[in-house]
Formats: C-alpha cells, structure tokens, sequence
C-alpha cells in the first residue's frame, strides 16, 4: 500500500540545501523537518509518500514538503536530488500540505544553482534566494497526488490495482475479487468521498505515477503502454502529453 511506515522516523530540525546522488529505487526513509522543503529531480523521477498519499514529480516538476510533514523520497531511475530548505517564515506558496509545482527553464535553473553553491550569506547568495521564491509563486500547481485510501474497503481494492495497474476490471468485479463487502455504489461513492476523485481519474493517476517510474528506467513506450494498462500506444502518449505538456519521448530524451 502507498502509505508510510511508521517506524524509526527521524527528526531533522533543519532542512538542508544541497544536492544528492540516488540510484534508482533508492530512497531516504521517513524523516520530518521543522523547516519547508523543495525537493526537485534534476534528472531522474522522485516521488514523495506521507500518510495522506504519494505525489511524483519528472524533471518538469518539483515537490513542496511543508515543516513538519513525515515523509519519505523514492528515486526512480539515477535521480539528482535537488533540496531547497525554508524556514517557516518564508512560504511562498501559502501551503500547509504537499504539493507538485511546475518547473520552467528559469525555475530549474535558480534551483541547480543554488542547491549546488555553498550557503556564504552573501548578497548574491540572497537575491538568487529571492527570485527563486518569485519564481515560485508564479509556478502553477500540478495535479499529480495519488491519495491513499484509509476505508479498509477502499484500501482492499485499491491494493489490486496497485500491484497491477493494468487490470481493466471495473469496480464491481474489482470490489467482489478483493472481498471488500461493499458494492459498486458503495465505493464509488467512497471514491469520491475519500479521495477526492472518481474511480477511473484515480485509475489514470496510478497509471500515470507507474509510467513515469518505468520511463525513468528507459522501458520503451510501447512497453509502458501495455503495462500501465493503456489500449494503445497511442491511447498512452495522448493522456500522458495531457497531463504533462509533452509526449512520453520527450521526456524520455530529456
């Protein structure tokens, strides 16, 4: 299941800026920090699971932590972690809870740079700070959270499809395989309730946080396709150049 563990949590008062190097499936277990964090990709793909659920960010995305928050990283593919520490007092998103930001070429670049220069409090050091907030708060936010079920009923179908995004069944059959006791209606009202969206959005966000994992790791479109659960190549390249404004090649290139 997507959730956190709950075990051995670290508490780091302070989150640091710098940048990390992490092979593929590779991570960095629970932790929480006193301070706000962006945590961006600049190579790779980097997921971010809490107890609410999991968001994924490419490389056209970064992931806002805010202080407090436990949670834990996951690379996939060979990911350059790039960490940007706030204090409290600077949020320039107005944010309480984890989200996905877009990142453009400026963007991306103020994050490389000052993740990869050392902290000297100089005035130069405090402008490039600045203008990345700027930058910041003009960035769109990104609809890339797969929220995690807590109704056992829920939990218990939606644990099928996590160990098989590609299953086609619909919800009844999925509800009645799973032994959750609840029909159709019933969990696609929870669905709607719990998670905030309908089965089949829910459905495509899964499949859309696989496929980005297995492009991390060079699987072919085609592939993904087929093991995300989409009908077609085609059918795949459409909703994922929806989602994220270019084509599974172009990421995969990038």
């Amino acid at each position: 299941m997507q959730k956190i563990r709950h075990t051995k949590i670290r508490h780091t008062p302070r989150a640091a800026t710098n940048v990390s190097e992490l092979d593929t499936d590779i991570g960095i277990d629970p932790h929480r920090h006193d301070d706000h964090q962006i945590a961006y990709a600049g190579r790779g793909v980097l997921s971010v699971t809490t107890d609410a659920g999991t968001w994924v960010a490419p490389a056209t995305r970064a992931l806002w932590i805010p202080a407090g928050t436990v949670h834990e990283h996951r690379a996939f593919g060979r990911t350059d972690l790039h960490c940007v520490g706030l204090p409290t007092r600077l949020n320039p998103l107005s944010l309480d809870a984890p989200a996905v930001i877009a990142v453009g070429p400026l963007l991306r670049e103020l994050i490389l740079a000052y993740t990869r220069t050392p902290d000297d409090g100089s005035p130069a050091r405090r402008r490039m700070l600045g203008v990345l907030l700027d930058q910041l708060r003009a960035s769109p936010l990104q609809p890339l959270h797969l929220p995690a079920p807590a109704d056992p009923r829920l939990a218990a179908v939606c644990a099928l499809l996590y160990a098989d995004p590609a299953d086609p069944r619909g919800l009844a059959a999925l509800g009645a395989e799973s032994g959750a006791g609840a029909g159709e209606r019933t969990l696609s009202r929870l669905f709607r309730a719990e998670l905030g969206m309908t089965f089949p959005q829910w459905r495509t966000q899964l499949r859309l946080h696989q496929a980005l994992r297995l492009l991390a790791v060079d699987t072919p479109v085609t592939a993904v396709a087929h093991r995300c659960g989409w009908s077609s190549a085609s059918a795949f390249i459409d909703v994922f150049r929806r989602a994220f404004g270019h084509t599974p090649g172009a990421y995969g290139r990038s």
